[in-house]
């Protein structure tokens, strides 16, 4: 019974191990999103304010041929 007890004590400190290194890396990807985040936020608004100043025409690369 003893052995018993000692091996499930060895499982639960595996396990809260695991837990722990776990949520270290949520932690990590947590704050790594946010940074992410507010870097797409300020790109979204750079290209914002440059279609702004294009007048809101299409870049020469998306326009279509006069052709067309």
């Amino acid at each position: 019974m003893e052995k018993r007890w000692q091996n499930i004590e060895e499982a639960i400190a595996h396990l809260t191990s695991t837990v722990d290194d776990l949520s270290g890396v949520v932690a990590r990807q947590a704050a790594e999103i946010d940074v992410l985040t507010r870097r797409v936020a300020l790109l979204m608004l750079r290209e914002a304010e440059r279609e702004a100043d294009m007048g809101g025409a299409q870049p020469v690369a998306d326009q279509k041929p006069p052709h067309w």
